[in-house]
């Protein structure tokens, strides 16, 4: 027996994915009786059919929905073992695959990429931006070497996803200059049902924890009206900007905007203890301090890249730069 070529996995793979024979030719840039051959071949080899010719048209049968599978395990594996040699030369060349939610990647990752770029300007950096709940799965399914995130893992992922602390942020009750709120500075808890609402989508790091704190304060979300939902902080940020609703988000989002004055951030009473009293200096104001993860799969194959930029995360996390991230979560 000959056995299965490498080659011939990747034309397998093409046809798999375009269901033509033509249009996997033009993807690989060989002739269409070059993708017939191949896709025959290995048919005849193990006998067995992986693909079923109706007319014009052809179906993936059943062994070539396994083949698939793990024909692309195979030259996943072949390409992060491709990226490991090349990495041995001192990590002068490479590629780093990050993917991050939004918050972390347009406000707190910048700087740490500028900081590795510096030390290694030869490996290039591909980060993606998606909110949490897609980047945990990019993660998990080996789209990216390392994940970014302000949520939580899901449950369904946390036996498949490694995750630490490399940082935090707050997230800050915010208005623009139409809420009376913005005159006031701060509210008590009981107040936050008594305005409108712009909230980030589900699955949004932001929302979860949100939602965390209001749970935390005996507050439904149900209770409170929310007018907008929008897949972007900054969409939220403009809409009060020029609206009159309320927002949770990350103090790194709105600093410009509160130092120019277009948007205040409210301090919330915390005054469970002594509902409808007047505030006192005796008074503890709610916090929500929430921390950045990075993930990573349990047992894919990690990059000498991905290491090196792994420690610098941990790194900066050890040397005191976040000391807000031992503090009470919510």
């Amino acid at each position: 027996m000959a056995g299965m070529t490498f080659e011939q996995l990747k034309i397998f793979l093409a046809v798999a994915q375009h269901l033509h024979f033509t249009r996997a030719a033009e993807e690989l840039y060989i002739t269409q009786p070059a993708v017939s051959a191949a896709i025959h071949n290995l048919e005849q080899e193990y006998g067995v059919k992986l693909f079923h010719r109706i007319g014009r048209h052809i179906e993936i049968a059943e062994a070539g929905k396994l083949l698939q599978v793990e024909a692309q395990k195979i030259l996943d594996q072949v390409s992060l073992t491709e990226r490991g040699l090349r990495e041995l030369n001192n990590l002068q060349r490479g590629e780093l695959k990050l993917g991050s939610s939004l918050t972390i990647g347009n406000y707190w990752l910048p700087s740490k990429i500028s900081e590795f770029k510096s030390q290694y300007p030869g490996i290039q950096i591909n980060c993606s931006l998606a909110n949490t709940e897609e980047i945990c799965m990019g993660t998990a399914t080996g789209q990216f070497d390392l994940g970014l995130v302000e949520g939580d893992v899901k449950p369904a992922l946390q036996s498949t996803l490694e995750y630490e602390i490399v940082g935090s942020d707050r997230l800050q009750i915010v208005v623009g200059q139409k809420h009376p709120w913005f005159e006031w500075g701060e509210i008590d808890l009981s107040q936050l049902t008594q305005t409108l609402w712009v909230m980030r989508e589900p699955g949004s790091g932001t929302q979860q924890r949100f939602e965390e704190a209001l749970q935390n304060w005996g507050i439904n979300l149900s209770e409170l009206d929310v007018i907008l939902v929008f897949n972007s902080g900054e969409m939220t940020k403009a809409a009060i900007e020029e609206g009159v609703g309320a927002i949770g988000i990350s103090e790194l989002m709105v600093k410009k905007e509160i130092q120019l004055g277009t948007l205040r951030a409210i301090r919330v009473i915390d005054n469970r203890e002594g509902k409808g009293a007047m505030p006192t200096a005796g008074y503890t104001y709610a916090e929500i301090v929430r921390p950045f993860f990075k993930l990573k799969h349990r047992q894919r194959f990690q990059t000498a890249l991905s290491k090196v930029f792994e420690q610098m995360l941990i790194s900066s996390t050890l040397d005191g730069s976040h000391q807000h991230v031992s503090k009470s979560v919510i």
